[in-house]
């Protein structure tokens, strides 16, 4: 134990508490949980909108993640701009363009992947928006994670429309938006956070069910509300509670306490879920080049967030 207690080099203990960035271990211990069941949300969105069309599977979900709690939370002081764009963005926009790309052919898994682009979005936005200042390491990040979605979008097909990849990133930058406008959280302090999630339910379900309306028309609608089965009430249930509540109101309140360029890459862990479960659940397999540019992403959002800590590492010991 006594590398520990050398201060001549940067211990791994050290190297490790440098890569959580000051996390407690409450919050670490959330945001692992939070990967887990965002996860398994990609396969679970698949087996939703395989009986329900995507706008109307939204629709469903928001509308209990808004109901019956919003009569129970009081909606926090917080002006209506921040409600409307929040909603906009993280809920309506990423949504509508996840569940149809999901809906068009995307694998899960590979969706669950090229989702995490949010991380460099969110990198570009917090630069020019907020005034977050970028290392090398996210630069080369940012550099490797292109040519990985580059890849991955060159070698689209039957097993991965262009459509689905395309709308895919669609869904990460507006996830991005999202993480920008719950930095101004920041502002206040003593919002109840899942309470705020709640009340911000209620732009999407509107936006969602009107989009239902117009897209799929009264009749479809209908006809498959009276033919719910089980199985697809599961997934509108995991998606409304597990994934929204509780994903995203503690997803906004790491937002909101940490700069958003050190919390959003943390969720370079989601994908390992979403691919591992896309094949064991679905089967889904990936092309050579797929594999390639899953691994080129990966090892950018890796330098991203854990580049300075690894090279003051390697320095410590070569």
């Amino acid at each position: 134990m006594s590398w520990l207690l050398d201060n001549n080099q940067l211990s791994p203990f050290i190297f490790a508490r440098s890569i959580l960035y000051k996390l407690s271990n409450k919050d670490l211990l959330l945001a692992l949980i939070v990967i887990i069941v965002w996860g398994l949300n990609f396969v679970v969105i698949k087996v939703g909108v395989a009986d329900v069309p995507p706008f109307l599977l939204a629709g469903l979900r928001f509308l209990l993640v808004v109901f019956p709690l919003a009569f129970f939370l009081k909606a926090p002081k917080i002006p209506l701009k921040i409600y409307l764009l929040y909603g906009l963005a993280i809920s309506f926009g990423q949504f509508s363009f996840l569940f149809t790309a999901i809906a068009s052919g995307m694998p899960s898994g590979l969706a669950s992947l090229v989702l995490q682009s949010q991380a460099f979005f969110t990198l570009i936005f917090s630069a020019f928006l907020l005034n977050e200042s970028w290392h090398k390491f996210q630069l080369m990040g940012l550099g490797l994670g292109a040519a990985g979605l580059i890849l991955i979008g060159s070698s689209h097909g039957v097993s991965m429309p262009l459509l689905g990849f395309l709308l895919t990133i669609c869904a990460s930058v507006l996830w991005a938006l999202g993480n920008i406008v719950s930095r101004q959280l920041a502002k206040y302090p003593n919002t109840d956070l899942f309470a705020f999630v709640v009340w911000a339910g209620f732009i999407p379900t509107l936006m969602f069910f009107a989009s239902s309306f117009l897209i799929d028309g009264p009749t479809k609608i209908t006809q498959v509300i009276t033919h719910l089965n089980w199985l697809t009430i599961g997934s509108i249930l995991y998606l409304a509670w597990a994934a929204t509540l509780f994903g995203y109101g503690v997803w906004t309140s790491l937002m909101s306490r940490y700069p958003a360029n050190k919390i959003a890459p943390f969720t370079l862990l989601v994908p390992v879920v979403g691919l591992l479960s896309g094949f064991i659940i679905f089967n889904e397999t990936l092309q050579t080049i797929h594999f390639v540019g899953c691994a080129i992403l990966m090892i950018g959002l890796i330098t991203n967030v854990f580049g300075p800590s690894i090279w003051l590492w390697l320095k410590s010991r070569f």
